[in-house]
């Protein structure tokens, strides 16, 4: 029993001793395992500072280039507001020089159309104001654009008093006042015609009476000696009768101011007609239809009142005084309002 005792200690031993022996072993192999781990950690672990460092400095580098950018960049994005100032800039002053084109001629344009009296100097002015600003492209004078629009519909639908035709009819009537005849006038007198008789024909010369009449001729002669002398006193009367009825006339007079105007008047009363015509006429030039209106209808009422009407120059003068007048009422030149102000506008928002 002791000697199995001291067997089985003994292998008890033994086997403890190889257990020891195996784990002593593999303790080994792990110290070994670590310390080449160790030395592979600390290999990675210089390298992983060498990179750091690398990478550190590479940081470096790219802060300072990003710097330089951020510094570049600032400066670029300086230039480029500053270019984008200048380019709005330059873009506005175009547009306002354009501005100022456009109002410079449509205003030099309604001068022309007040001076010759026709809206076609105002028409051609919009509309090439109107391909400006297409060409230009510009939206800030879109609302310019649509005022052209509205104002050449207006201007284009809205008559127009032919002026110059005008002014030539009132020339024409100056000239006939001294022609158109008064209500109170006296009758045009003609010239007597001779009352001396001339005698019965003459025989040629170098034949007597019995070489020039036969028993057959003379009754034919006295029968022309008797005609002449029947006409002749035939006209000597009805130039007595026409005398006499001349020296009394009874004619109707509706205007009592027509029968009180004396001869010398007449005169007076042409002149002042002519100055009244004359003064339409240059109210029509000034563009004051009003006061051409108004002269008109004086010339108008004076040719009614003192003038015979049932003259067909007088009736005729009469029915061109009413025309010129209707032709004058509503007539107004017209004007490039919208668009003045729509450039006004334009130009106040620079």
């Amino acid at each position: 029993m002791a000697g199995l005792a001291v067997s089985l200690a003994l292998g008890a031993a033994l086997l403890s001793l190889l257990v020891t022996g195996m784990l002593w072993q593999r303790l080994g192999q792990t110290q070994q395992e670590l310390a080449r781990r160790s030395q592979d950690v600390t290999l990675e672990v210089a390298q992983a500072k060498t990179k750091a460092t690398e990478a550190e400095s590479l940081v470096n580098e790219l802060q300072a280039r990003l710097s330089v950018a951020e510094l570049r960049l600032s400066e670029v994005s300086l230039q480029r507001s500053q270019l984008e100032e200048l380019m709005l800039s330059l873009s506005r002053s175009r547009d306002d020089h354009l501005v100022q084109d456009l109002e410079s001629a449509l205003r030099l344009a309604q001068q022309q159309t007040d001076l010759t009296g026709s809206a076609q100097p105002l028409i051609s002015a919009l509309q090439a104001a109107d391909a400006r600003i297409a060409r230009a492209a510009q939206p800030r004078l879109n609302p310019v654009q649509r005022a052209i629009a509205r104002d050449l519909d207006r201007i284009q639908a809205t008559p127009v008093a032919d002026v110059p035709t005008a002014v030539q009819v009132l020339d024409e009537l100056v000239r006939q006042v001294d022609d158109w005849p008064l209500l109170n006038r006296v009758g045009t007198q003609e010239e007597a015609r001779s009352l001396t008789p001339a005698g019965p024909p003459q025989r040629p010369e170098g034949q007597s009476d019995e070489g020039t009449a036969d028993a057959h001729d003379q009754p034919a002669a006295w029968a022309r000696v008797s005609t002449w002398w029947r006409g002749w006193w035939q006209r000597a009367w009805s130039e007595m009768t026409r005398s006499g009825r001349e020296l009394v006339r009874v004619s109707r007079i509706d205007t009592p101011e027509a029968a009180l105007l004396a001869p010398d008047q007449a005169f007076f009363l042409r002149e002042n007609l002519k100055l009244q015509l004359l003064n339409a006429r240059l109210s029509l030039l000034a563009r004051h239809n009003a006061s051409a209106r108004a002269d008109l209808a004086a010339v108008e009422q004076a040719l009614k009142t003192f003038f015979d009407g049932g003259v067909p120059m007088v009736a005729s003068a009469r029915r061109t005084l009413a025309g010129l007048s209707e032709d004058l009422v509503g007539h107004e030149l017209p004007r490039a309002d919208d668009t003045l102000a729509a450039l006004a506008v334009a130009a106040g928002g620079r």
